[in-house]
């Protein structure tokens, strides 16, 4: 009986009427990778990304010209729009048989490389924000499947608020940012929301490059999450001369480190892109080669990715934007097309959804 059970909640994500606690997010069978959807749309003069631009005529037609179906679908859910659960997001994402993959973004802006004005890491702690969150939860466990979710993204970067640059530097910091990481962890577990599937994500690189800011420093503990996440980028604006080193060698260093200190953990590449214009690297060839490298089954214990779809305006001039957006330029979506092609056999298209 459990036997069959299983094969019937196997890639099932129509599961509305399948209780939340008795289901989890399993790992691809062995040799294939999880394909991951993120589209933040395009900045203008108007409109700053929001980072959860994404409709469903966007997956569509980031599905037709590569391919491919995704397996979920990435977005931010930011506090200072609403801190309400997205459920009607989430509702229209998983009537296309993805599964939701959320930030929770507790911050006051988009804007990076300033401290907290409202959602600080001590106010987190203290429990100034637990009502909203108890209440997130709640709707959370309410939705009824399998959710992936992160909060304190890329921690060890200095560009978000809840770096321990902000936070009380080496010797506060990352302690502080674990202890509010646990409490958000705990909260939501204390109200029943056993379908939220938590994934612990950092940047390849540490910013500052110091030692007390190593990612290692702000991991929660293997009990605090299912899954962990890297970001590796090439350059992210048509100036950026650094950065242009190949996704492999920003594995080389990071992947062991990962493996280390969460060596019982699935990986996936959460976000990874590259400009579209940049003069010192052609974003097609960059991406051929990362998905190259992740099909090899180089990284063993990587088992996702996701490309970053977004543009932005970086200054006053219009060649400045950056853009990564796959359908922009021909050559990297038939790169794409191509490698699904040729890798057809290692992607897993749907989440394998199990019992507990």
């Amino acid at each position: 009986m459990k036997r069959l059970l299983s094969g019937c909640l196997l890639g099932l994500l129509c599961i509305a009427h399948v209780r939340a606690e008795s289901v989890r997010i399993a790992s691809p069978p062995s040799g294939k990778l999880y394909h991951g959807f993120y589209w933040g749309g395009v900045g203008t003069d108007q409109h700053d990304p929001t980072e959860h631009d994404v409709t469903p005529e966007d997956v569509a037609r980031y599905e037709q010209a590569v391919g491919k179906k995704t397996a979920w679908i990435y977005f931010s859910n930011n506090w200072f729009e609403s801190r309400k659960f997205p459920s009607e997001m989430c509702g229209w994402i998983r009537d296309l048989k993805k599964v939701p993959y959320i930030r929770l973004m507790l911050r006051s802006d988009v804007d990076q490389k300033h401290s907290e004005k409202t959602f600080s890491l001590e106010k987190i702690i203290a429990g100034d924000f637990d009502v909203d969150l108890r209440a997130w939860a709640r709707e959370a466990k309410n939705f009824g499947s399998p959710i992936l979710i992160e909060w304190g993204t890329e921690p060890n970067g200095n560009w978000f608020s809840w770096n321990g640059k902000w936070n009380g530097g080496a010797k506060e910091g990352p302690a502080r940012y674990i202890a509010a990481y646990r409490h958000i962890v705990d909260l939501m577990r204390a109200e029943g929301a056993d379908n939220l599937h938590w994934v612990w994500h950092v940047n390849w690189f540490d910013e500052p490059e110091r030692k007390w800011n190593r990612f290692e420093n702000y991991f929660p503990g293997e009990n605090y999450c299912d899954w962990v996440a890297f970001s590796a980028y090439g350059p992210t604006t048509p100036t950026t001369r650094d950065g242009t080193e190949s996704f492999r060698f920003k594995m080389r260093d990071a992947y062991p480190r990962l493996i280390k200190i969460a060596p019982n953990k699935p990986i996936i590449i959460a976000e990874f892109g590259c400009d579209l214009h940049n003069r010192h690297v052609n974003a097609a060839s960059w991406a051929r080669s990362a998905l190259g490298d992740l099909f090899s089954n180089r990284w063993p214990a990587i088992i996702g990715f996701g490309w970053w779809n977004e543009g932005w305006q970086n200054d006053d001039h219009k060649k400045h934007d950056t853009d990564m957006i796959i359908l922009h330029d021909s050559d990297l979506t038939r790169v794409f097309r191509d490698e699904f092609v040729r890798h057809a056999d290692k992607i897993q298209e749907t989440l394998l959804i199990t019992p507990r």
